[in-house]
């Protein structure tokens, strides 16, 4: 832990000064879902007119902002490499200058009271992004209200300086007050389905094809409106509304640039969900993954089952584990979430202790236990879910990150040889933790 103390402290005062040496402009983006397939989107829109720097995976702590502002990656614990890394990293901001992005996109993750102030003092964002936080925020078992929270992270758009711009979900309700706040002085740029949306998204419908006689998803359309103007947005490979938000905050942060809603469509053509984040994968038996892996907050797992329930299938199937870190919410949250999956699976598996009030709740709103299935843990669950998969079934995986949802999403693959690119956590060190 103090080597740990050490190095972030250097990284810190690194990290500051390469802000002060360089100026790139920041989007500072935050929120209990949709962090990085927002900054993913962002990073799409603005690379058609800028140098972009995004961070490695899901760097966003005090650790990670650090790691991303320096250009280096994370060396786990071979000193050795941190040695020469952070000398590279001295001699670019002490002794000689070298080219660097014109624009810099961070996270801001906030697990606990204080975490924003800390993000804050490495790097203030010239742009904040609020993606989503939702009723129930992920972490909120280490505040004492959700309200305390939703302070947290709206510290970050009170970092913003007059000449920036702050970027705001109006659908989400928490954001829609923060948007109300007369303390805040910065313009700011609002999206969403709500009709005050100054980026304002419309007929979103998921893009079906007939493929063999079986109707299979190909993306997502949409429109954006902005000041009079109305474009459709065609996305290959994403799926549900969670990248509509993404791509229609990239669109807010593209406008705030001076671009146009064209130019920012046809920037996002190619955009691809980051792994673990609602990406499609062929699965045993013809079956189809819909792979979400990466975490859950309530209003993510919410999502989540509304984009299976816009998917037809002869037989759907939703595999949910845990929601960590919800404190005294968790049963609640967990309750919510086997009262919305009731109507639209045809068969549920809960992964986990806290997993078994959603199936307890999905009974009750009506799945019989012959519908509902439990399990421990997802290296059980991995053993016995293969046999109980039939011919294009549509299987929705999610869980929080402690649950290593993913190792159920290999074992159900229809190439599992493929799993290191195309899933979440498979670098050794998660691979070593799971084994044990």
């Amino acid at each position: 832990m103090l080597l740990k103390s050490i190095l972030a402290r250097i990284l810190r005062q690194l990290a500051r000064v390469t802000i002060l040496q360089y100026h790139p402009l920041v989007i500072g983006i935050t929120g209990s879902a949709g962090k990085t397939s927002t900054r993913e989107a962002i990073a799409a829109v603005l690379r058609k007119k800028y140098t972009v720097r995004t961070p490695e995976k899901n760097f966003n702590n005090e650790i990670g902002v650090p790691l991303t502002i320096l250009g280096i990656p994370h060396h786990g614990r071979n000193i050795i490499k941190w040695f020469f890394g952070l000398l590279g990293a001295c001699g670019r901001t002490h002794l000689w200058k070298s080219s660097y992005p014109q624009m810099l996109i961070l996270e801001y993750g906030i697990d606990h009271p204080g975490d924003m102030d800390i993000l804050l003092g490495i790097a203030k964002p010239n742009i904040g992004v609020l993606t989503a936080i939702g009723k129930i925020p992920v972490h909120v078992a280490f505040f004492e209200t959700t309200e305390d929270v939703v302070a947290e992270k709206a510290k970050l758009i009170g970092s913003v300086p007059h000449d920036g711009a702050a970027v705001l979900n109006v659908d989400d309700p928490f954001i829609r007050l923060i948007s109300k706040n007369k303390k805040i002085k910065v313009p700011m740029m609002t999206f969403g389905v709500h009709q005050d949306a100054d980026v304002r998204i419309e007929n979103f419908h998921m893009r079906m094809e007939n493929d063999g006689g079986r109707m299979m998803p190909k993306g997502i359309a949409f429109k954006l409106s902005y000041a009079g103007n109305t474009v459709p947005f065609r996305i290959n490979d994403a799926f549900g509304m969670p990248q509509v938000y993404a791509i229609a905050a990239a669109a807010a942060v593209g406008i705030v640039h001076g671009m146009h809603l064209v130019e920012i469509a046809e920037s996002v053509q190619n955009y691809t969900p980051p792994v673990g984040r609602m990406r499609l994968i062929s699965g045993i038996n013809n079956s189809l993954i819909l792979d979400d892996t990466y975490n859950a907050a309530p209003a993510a797992m919410d999502a989540a089952i509304q984009t299976l329930a816009l998917i037809p299938a002869k037989r759907k199937i939703a595999i949910l584990g845990d929601m960590r870190e919800l404190g005294s919410f968790s049963k609640e949250a967990h309750e919510e979430i086997g009262k919305i999956i009731a109507p639209i699976a045809n068969l549920l598996i809960v992964v986990g202790n806290e997993a078994q009030q959603i199936a307890e709740s999905a009974r009750a709103a009506g799945m019989t236990d012959a519908m509902v299935y439990s399990y421990g843990n997802a290296k059980s669950a991995a053993h016995a879910l293969p046999a109980l998969i039939a011919a294009e079934d549509l299987i929705l995986i999610k869980g929080s990150q402690a649950i290593r949802m993913e190792y159920i999403v290999e074992a159900l693959m229809a190439h599992p040889e493929d799993a290191v690119g195309a899933l979440v956590r498979q670098e050794p060190y998660w691979k070593q933790k799971m084994a044990r």
